[in-house]
């Protein structure tokens, strides 16, 4: 797998947005992606206890522990590369997270539109 250039949404180099828990579709720490990435792990987001229960209520459960794939669960402020979709799903829905524009990689727009984006930067 070769990873897309690791270019954010404002044109500028990828910051990092997690390494405690450590996040990404390559669990680097990045929201880099590649091709192989069809959930576009693209978005960096601050966790809520609002947008936690949310992911849940609709099938992805973040926060509860899953030691056999390493995963201690997330917990509101904790940051998080989230699919795209995911993301757009919970601003349609009215409970989208704050996201770290820096941290966002640009794949991240041919889901969610800057402006979106920018209504929840942190």
């Amino acid at each position: 797998m070769t990873p897309d250039p690791s270019i954010n949404v404002l044109g500028d180099p990828l910051a990092p947005c997690s390494s405690d828990p450590l996040t990404g579709y390559f669990r680097n720490g990045a929201c880099d992606t590649c091709t192989q990435d069809t959930g576009s792990h693209t978005v960096c987001a601050v966790m809520t206890a609002e947008f936690l229960a949310y992911s849940k209520y609709v099938g992805n459960d973040l926060s509860t522990p899953r030691p056999e794939f390493g995963f201690a669960g997330l917990n509101p402020g904790d940051h998080w590369c989230l699919c795209a979709s995911r993301f757009l799903q919970a601003h349609d829905e009215g409970c989208a997270p704050r996201v770290s524009l820096m941290a966002t990689h640009q794949r991240a727009l041919e889901i969610v539109p800057l402006d979106v984006l920018e209504t929840y930067a942190a």
